[in-house]
């Protein structure tokens, strides 16, 4: 079991006190695919490598006590891919699922998952519940998957909820602030990220939480998404605590 601490992390300068770590860390796992190639791998090595990377990055962040972690797993973009990657993909996500439940459990991780989760095949579906179902009593970080997840389909899902809303006569036009719409959204539960990482250096959000991301601060390292590892989480995470946020202010 991990346990947390913040002695990974430099403290701020001229202070005594450790940093606090980001309540929320998004990252765009990229490179999967680029890895494999430059390795003469099929792409699916290079994915089976991704999953190992988010373990190690998962339990880096419970141990310097992240609140969340919400990680791009498949967009709803990726159904362009070969059949059998995507075949591929779904399965691997199951078996990650069944080998993950014991680390997930010991390190007190809830497990989530946020996008068009009914448009999943049946079985991975089902294991994706399962997971969540037995890891919902746990109380510390939650892992966040955004499966078949794209902003724009998030924000069309949560403005049809609003117009619902309008069309029973419980919310007037009048009265609809950004705050309605934020309820409505996928990760209502959860604040903002404070931190996005972005892998193999591609500079573009790639539809990942576009409503979410306003103040977020951004982190692209060139290394594909299998080499990012414990050490480079935590490179980011003090890149991050050396970034003045001013949300809009002087």
């Amino acid at each position: 079991m991990i346990a947390q601490s913040s002695q990974l992390l430099e403290p701020p300068v001229n202070s005594g006190l450790s940093p606090a770590p980001p309540k929320h860390i998004a990252i765009i796992m990229d490179g999967n695919g680029r890895w494999a190639a430059e390795r003469g791998l099929p792409r699916v090595v290079g994915h089976e490598n991704g999953a190992r990377a988010l373990r190690t990055v998962t339990e880096t962040c419970c141990e310097i006590g992240v609140g969340s972690l919400t990680v791009y797993a498949f967009s709803t973009e990726n159904w362009k891919r070969p059949a059998e990657e995507v075949s591929a993909l779904f399965g691997l996500l199951e078996h990650f699922l069944a080998s993950e439940l014991p680390t997930l459990q010991a390190n007190n991780i809830c497990l989530k998952a946020i996008g068009r989760l009914q448009e999943l095949p049946a079985s991975a579906r089902e294991a994706l519940k399962q997971t969540i179902e037995q890891t919902a009593a746990n109380t510390g970080m939650n892992l966040i998957l955004a499966i078949n997840y794209s902003g724009r389909a998030e924000l069309e899902d949560a403005v049809r909820s609003v117009c619902k809303e309008v069309a029973s006569g419980t919310l007037s036009p009048e009265s609809f602030t950004q705050e309605h719409l934020q309820r409505h959204l996928y990760t209502s539960e959860w604040p903002d990220p404070d931190l996005l990482i972005r892998t193999s250096g591609e500079m573009r959000l790639s539809n990942f939480l576009l409503w979410q991301l306003s103040y977020t601060e951004l982190y692209v390292t060139p290394k594909c998404w299998p080499d990012f590892g414990r050490e480079d989480l935590v490179e980011a995470v003090r890149d991050f605590h050396r970034r003045k946020r001013r949300f809009g202010g002087i």
